[in-house]
């Protein structure tokens, strides 16, 4: 039987309590007969729809107003919802009625869920969302599958990040004993991944020391929060990460000497691109290429020599409040450094390098602390050998894409 259309009165309702949802405070001591009443309506209105695009719509919004939560009192007629939704033949409807369950701590849901992420002959995006709900919910038995999906080239980066995620006692031996096999961007998730904890950071050090892990192969905004997990042990072994900016002027001197004249007519921009997608697109987007967390260079005043060498010697002389860092420290001991995405009454959204957008419920921060440092770290140039630099400027002051050095 077909269901008659939603009226526009009903949509607008849904609509206000998907935005009521995102802003309810859970230590409101109203949340629990709101958050139901707003649950049900949404729950009662994909009822009675068979559109798959409204339901999925539905659907996507609540879990949108979940993020970060755990443990959330599942709404009445949930329950045979989503067993209707477990015969479902869309996959994508399937996916979100999971995630859903899992939010509302459905023991079955998480099995399920447990099953996709082992489950080799599943769809590849499923088993991804399945990986990513179970690691938001903080469940262990996921994390204890990450060692397995580490062999998996298609999974391995999500496998890497999820050791972030949930602390896991053999997660740096699993990291280590791989890391000379990775691709570069896999080892750079390594470096950055160990560095979220204590216990990690301890063992990426003595890594470190041991030479397993080059010294060259820690990027310099790794080194500033490894810098404030491990304090002087880590000052011993690499040295003071200290800021450029006192001797701004005459640091941009020198670079300015560096790509003067016919040293930057030389200079390849095709080899400068592939430097810009190791050293700068994990934050910024040049000609649609690169992540959006910092500004996007493509209408930036790249064609100003003194424009571009004070943003890369001090990022940190004139930061718009919106690309102010933030560092949280969470109460299972994690560090998370970015810029705010979003930010609501139950949850903080970050865009880091590691991840554009990560979710943090606000019940698991223990510390936060706004910085009017940018999230770029100083000193970026002084990694690069100088034929690095002078490409990478060629390449910024181009006007348009050019092709990629072999």
């Amino acid at each position: 039987m077909t269901m008659p259309p939603l009226t526009r009165d009903r949509w607008l309702r849904c609509l206000i309590a998907i935005i009521a949802l995102c802003l309810l405070h859970p230590d409101s001591p109203v949340l629990a007969d709101d958050e139901t009443q707003i649950l049900q309506l949404l729950v009662e209105t994909i009822k009675q729809t068979d559109d798959p695009k409204i339901q999925g719509s539905l659907m996507r919004g609540m879990i949108s107003g979940l993020e970060g939560r755990r443990k959330v009192a599942a709404p009445k007629n949930w329950a045979s919802l989503n067993a209707k939704f477990a015969q479902n033949a869309d996959p994508e409807i399937r996916n979100l009625a999971l995630q859903l369950s899992q939010f509302f701590g459905d023991a079955d849901a998480k099995l399920l869920a447990l099953k996709t992420v082992r489950d080799k002959n599943a769809e590849l995006k499923s088993r991804r969302q399945a990986l990513q709900s179970l690691l938001n919910q903080q469940n262990e038995e996921a994390s204890d599958l990450l060692e397995f999906l580490i062999e998996e080239p298609e999974l391995r980066l999500d496998a890497i990040r999820g050791y972030a995620a949930v602390e896991n006692a053999g997660g740096p031996t699993v990291l280590m004993e791989r890391y000379s096999k990775f691709t570069e961007e896999q080892r750079r998730a390594v470096i950055e991944t160990l560095a979220s904890r204590q216990f990690y950071a301890e063992r990426l050090l003595r890594s470190l020391k041991d030479n397993t892990i080059p010294r060259n192969d820690i990027p310099v905004h790794v080194a500033r929060s490894l810098n404030k997990i491990l304090g002087q042990s880590f000052i011993d072994y690499y040295g003071e990460v200290k800021p450029v900016t006192t001797d701004r002027i005459k640091t941009i001197a020198k670079y300015k000497r560096m790509v003067s004249g016919s040293a930057l007519e030389k200079a390849n921009a095709s080899r400068g691109r592939v430097v810009f997608k190791k050293s700068c697109a994990s934050c910024h987007i040049l000609y649609g290429d690169g992540a959006q967390i910092g500004p996007d260079l493509t209408g930036s005043n790249r064609a100003n020599l003194d424009y571009i060498l004070l943003n890369s010697v001090a990022p940190s002389y004139d930061v718009p409040e919106s690309y102010q860092m933030v560092l949280i420290h969470t109460i299972d001991g994690r560090l998370v450094t970015g810029v705010i995405a979003e930010e609501d009454a139950t949850k903080v959204v970050l865009k880091t390098v590691e991840q554009p957008r990560l979710v943090i419920a606000k019940a698991d921060i223990e510390t936060r602390k706004l910085s009017k440092k940018s999230l770029m770290p100083e000193g970026q140039l002084d990694q690069m050998k100088p034929q690095e630099v002078r490409d990478l400027i060629k390449y910024l002051q181009t006007t348009e894409q050019v092709e990629l050095a072999k």
